[in-house]
């Protein structure tokens, strides 16, 4: 299977391509791609080309565009809003989410999240973010790359949601409505997000405020999920209900 980059998008605007910093390290050095080597690269926003290796250099590859490449995005957007978990859960849980075809990821800083986070902090914590969306897209050989923000509290992120969006609410303490009854009425042409809370979960309170915002309460069967696993048992439920898990490609 041909390695998979990412470039610029103004370079899929030309005929001849450079591979050049960290990619044109891990391509020439690590990676020791050959002249005539077939590879295919994306721009991170659902464009991605065939191409051919032309020189190898120290550093750097040149390669030549050959024809468009049908796009792997999946049918349907999907956020997840994600309550920040301790340790290095959430570069798992961005990583993961990243294979599964997620749209963006917004970490949140909710009641019972136990981090503290400054404003440096914070940016140096979105930056790493950031490259394991970017490394988790192309080991995938994605096509987009997604959207990785925060932290930010749940009230910004409730407000500023469209209202087209179907927000979708996993909550332990829901035992009347169950995802899959929710998911059989849903439209998939409509924008959907899943919130999910720290360890600890959300509190009452967060669950109302999701709910007063349009938010549908749901449970995800008889046993406790940890953070790091609900959000992608989610989403892998939402992919493959939304035709793009499991289906013909």
């Amino acid at each position: 299977m041909a390695h998979h980059f990412f470039i610029p998008p103004e370079d899929l605007q030309q005929k001849t391509i450079v591979l050049t910093g960290e990619t044109g390290h891990h391509a020439s050095r690590v990676l020791r791609l050959n002249l005539g080597e077939e590879i295919s690269v994306a721009d991170g926003r659902g464009s991605s080309f065939r191409a051919r290796v032309l020189a190898v250099r120290p550093g750097e590859v040149v390669a030549e565009l050959l024809e468009p490449l049908p796009s792997n995005d999946p049918p349907l957007s999907i956020t997840l809003l994600q309550g920040l978990p301790k340790g290095d859960k959430m570069e798992l849980i961005i990583e993961k989410a990243t294979e599964l075809g997620v749209s963006r990821i917004v970490g949140l800083l909710t009641e019972r999240v136990i981090i503290k986070l400054d404003e440096g902090a914070a940016a140096r914590k979105r930056e790493r973010w950031c490259k394991v969306a970017r490394a988790a897209a192309r080991q995938s050989r994605r096509s987009s790359i997604p959207l990785v923000e925060g932290p930010c509290s749940l009230e910004e992120i409730l407000e500023e949601m469209p209202p087209e969006t179907l927000l979708l609410v996993p909550w332990e303490g829901e035992r009347e409505k169950g995802l899959r009854e929710v998911l059989a009425a849903v439209d998939f042409s409509r924008p959907v997000a899943v919130l999910i809370g720290p360890e600890g979960g959300l509190t009452p309170e967060e669950v109302d405020r999701a709910r007063r915002a349009g938010g549908i309460v749901v449970g995800l069967g008889p046993r406790i999920l940890r953070t790091e696993t609900a959000g992608l048992a989610c989403l892998a439920i939402l992919m493959y209900e939304g035709g793009d898990l499991g289906g013909s490609w």
